[in-house]
């Protein structure tokens, strides 16, 4: 399994918003800024993620986006399927049809790999991300990133 450029960034600008709101919108523009990733880029994703209410759109002077529900109710296998990336080990698309339309050899191996990888990324939350360790460090290192 490969997890693509969207699905990270989607995990990044994510704990970035969470990390920066205290209460407030925050812009995509500095989003943008802060993590090197492309505005438009951006925009796109959090769409994606505004139709799947992860994220809620604020309009106007002081507008941006806000996290829609609680850290602890967002996953980040959440995040990344809200951005059509496929969590998905098996070449076949988990269709079994790999060989001559039937499953491969190693197919039931794929399956299970798809599934703990899953497992794991449903289990982790942007709560825990950001809070969840004490020796993480995930706030206080990006707190030192943003200037003053």
């Amino acid at each position: 399994m490969r997890l693509t450029t969207k699905g990270r960034f989607a995990v990044t600008a994510m704990v970035d918003l969470a990390i920066h709101s205290d209460g407030a919108p925050v812009t995509l523009a500095g989003v943008s800024e802060r993590q090197l990733i492309s505005l438009s880029y951006l925009e796109q994703l959090f769409g994606r993620l505004r139709r799947h209410g992860l994220v809620e759109s604020v309009r106007g002077p002081g507008g941006g986006y806000c996290i829609a529900r609680s850290l602890d109710k967002i996953s980040v296998a959440e995040i990344i399927l809200a951005v059509d990336e496929p969590l998905d080990a098996t070449k076949c698309g988990g269709k079994a049809n790999c060989k001559a339309n039937g499953p491969c050899l190693t197919h039931n191996l794929w399956t299970d790999l798809t599934d703990q990888i899953y497992s794991y990324l449903e289990s982790v939350t942007l709560d825990q991300l950001i809070y969840g360790k004490e020796d993480s460090g995930i706030k206080e290192t990006a707190m030192r990133l943003v200037p003053a």
